[in-house]
């Protein structure tokens, strides 16, 4: 029995290694330094970012902010000047609805870090969980993605995101906009059964959305007295988002449950945020009145129903985007963030104006999370946070993403994506 049990401690051992020896990669690029002097970008076409595109023009950076954008610019005697002629400079894209950071290997549970356990856990913060050396993170970089909302998931209050900038050491110097929000998912009248191939109504709605009023009216009573005693953090993470002094992010698709879910937390003195928002269009009229933003979920979908158009998905931003509502394009999960400019192209190709697609993924999310005094446009003081581009950065075809900076820092924008490339194009060089 002994000899069998250190033989079965060897096997476990050995495979163990074995995994060790076949997930340990490359470290990630080493987080930049801080801006030593002026660096001048000349003669590009800057996209602002709200709209505005300036032709030939050039942009001054310098302790980590933006000093001036303009034409024939005058660049200091220590300037670092680079001639970008031809080419694109937009604002450093920011991913909302993201769990970069908290998530690794999809398929394998100890590198998700991006739920709890439990229904209601409005005091779970993502930030805490932030890991600035996942190796999913530089491939994003490559794409543009500067920024992301790093938010958690599961049950009914999942808990608050935070927003960050994806060049940290850790998450206290990653953050940028901290505990943004609070994310609850609202939900559902109805589900699609697979087994049945029909869809079928949740006879327990009603009562799932009396769970979730009553939780916060008991929320609201707990924030509005004076407490002694044991602190019931469940309820103090929810004083913010009652006050109206943090967003709650409401989960849904539904045109029915996105006008329930806007009045009743407006009722309790909660600012909302739609998240998903597939049938957002179709309540357009209600949003623009109630001035409720949405995050749109990503366009690269099926249509929700039999009814709808085979190409419904691409055309909602342009559809929101004519009815006045204000909204961001993100497409959700983490490595899927390096897609997002493609995204944003995608619904250029049915409708949105190309500016407009430019906005939803630089200025309005940073407007969403509130960091937008710094990030999401290219105009003095604002934080150096932009990217150089060689072609159109919503074009999959000609996209090249030369140059990144974040806060003025220039980044390195190799990753593990790239060496693989690097590695197997000798390999096929070589004959092998």
């Amino acid at each position: 029995m002994t000899c069998e049990k250190y033989k079965t401690r060897s096997l476990f051992t050995l495979l163990f290694l074995t995994f060790l020896c076949t997930c340990i990669r490359a470290q990630n690029p080493t987080p930049a330094p801080d801006q030593e002097k002026p660096v001048m970008l000349r003669y590009a076409t800057i996209h602002v970012g709200n709209g505005t595109v300036l032709e030939n023009a050039d942009i001054l950076l310098d302790e980590g902010k933006i000093v001036s954008v303009g034409k024939d610019l005058p660049a200091p005697a220590n300037a670092t000047v680079t001639e970008v002629r031809g080419k694109h400079i937009y604002p450093g894209l920011i991913s909302l609805n993201s769990q970069l950071g908290l998530t690794e290997i999809g398929a394998v549970r100890s590198t998700n870090d991006q739920r709890e356990t439990g229904r209601l856990n409005p005091n779970a913060r993502a930030l805490i969980a932030f890991n600035t050396d996942s190796q999913v993170i530089p491939t994003v970089r490559s794409r543009g993605v500067l920024l992301a909302q790093i938010t958690p998931v599961g049950g009914a209050v999942s808990g608050s995101s935070s927003m960050v900038q994806l060049d940290g050491w850790n998450f206290e110097d990653a953050v940028v906009g901290e505990d943004d929000g609070v994310h609850i998912n609202w939900p559902n009248r109805s589900s699609w059964s697979w087994e049945t191939r029909m869809v079928s109504e949740n006879k327990k709605y009603a009562e799932q959305v009396d769970d979730l009023m009553n939780f916060m009216k008991e929320a609201a009573a707990y924030c509005g007295t004076a407490r002694k005693g044991d602190r019931l953090l469940k309820l103090e993470s929810m004083c913010k988002a009652i006050a109206g002094t943090q967003k709650v992010y409401l989960h849904m698709d539904g045109p029915r449950e996105i006008m329930q879910s806007v009045q009743l937390v407006k009722e309790m003195g909660g600012k909302p945020v739609i998240v998903g928002g597939q049938d957002a269009h179709l309540v357009a009229a209600f949003l623009k009145r109630e001035n409720v933003p949405v995050i749109l979920s990503s366009t690269q979908d099926l249509p929700n129903s039999q009814d709808d158009d085979i190409d419904g998905p691409y055309a909602k931003p342009s559809l929101l985007a004519a009815a006045g509502v204000e909204f961001a394009i993100s497409h959700g999960g983490y490595w899927q963030q390096r897609n997002l400019p493609f995204v944003a192209g995608q619904a250029v190709g049915f409708g949105l104006d190309y500016e407009q697609a430019i906005t939803a993924i630089t200025l309005t999310p940073a407007r969403i999370s509130g960091i937008d005094n710094m990030y999401g446009t290219l105009e003095e003081g604002k934080s150096a946070t932009l990217i150089v581009v060689a072609g159109d950065l919503l074009d999959m075809r000609t996209s090249d993403v030369e140059h990144a900076f974040i806060d003025g820092r220039k980044i390195d924008l190799d990753n593990k994506q790239a060496e693989l490339a690097r590695k197997f194009r000798e390999k096929y060089r070589r004959g092998k």
